[in-house]
């Protein structure tokens, strides 16, 4: 049924607004608890209907050390940055290729993202395949720690 007012229009005026007798509906004591308190309890109902899944556990968390955490790197990082690593001193300088260990940096994995212009020996303990097809294509070496 459709109404055209709210029900609480119509009530005004009665004293307990239809909640039967006024001790019952008093106050926060009658709320049956704060926040999800009661959810497998007395809040039953509402549970069922409202979050049915809140009770249990559902999946899996993989322990932490279990996890590979790879820190990678991408090529156009090091060829832009490729000179202020050799004046650092952190690259070091073989002929005319400049030579790059990753590890020294932080990293732990070399990505193909950008572009290489210069030929770079470049070490890492591991290297995408776009990344390894792109260092040899500039004339580089991709190192395998």
């Amino acid at each position: 049924m459709i109404r055209k007012t709210r029900k609480i229009n119509k009530m005004r005026g009665s004293r307990s607004i239809g909640g039967g007798c006024t001790k019952k509906r008093r106050g926060a004591g009658h709320k049956g608890g704060k926040g999800k308190a009661g959810l497998g309890k007395h809040h039953w109902t509402w549970t069922v209907k409202n979050d049915p899944n809140h009770f249990g556990k559902y999946g899996f968390k993989r322990p932490q050390k279990m996890i590979n955490k790879v820190k990678p790197v991408n090529i156009g990082y090091l060829d832009d940055n490729s000179e202020k690593l050799l004046s650092k001193g952190i690259a070091t300088k073989e002929g005319d290729i400049i030579v790059i260990d990753v590890t020294d940096l932080g990293y732990d994995k070399v990505l193909g993202k950008g572009n290489l212009l210069k030929p770079l020996i470049i070490k890492s303990p591991e290297f995408s395949a776009s990344a390894e097809d792109k260092i040899q294509e500039a004339g580089g070496e991709a190192i395998k720690l």
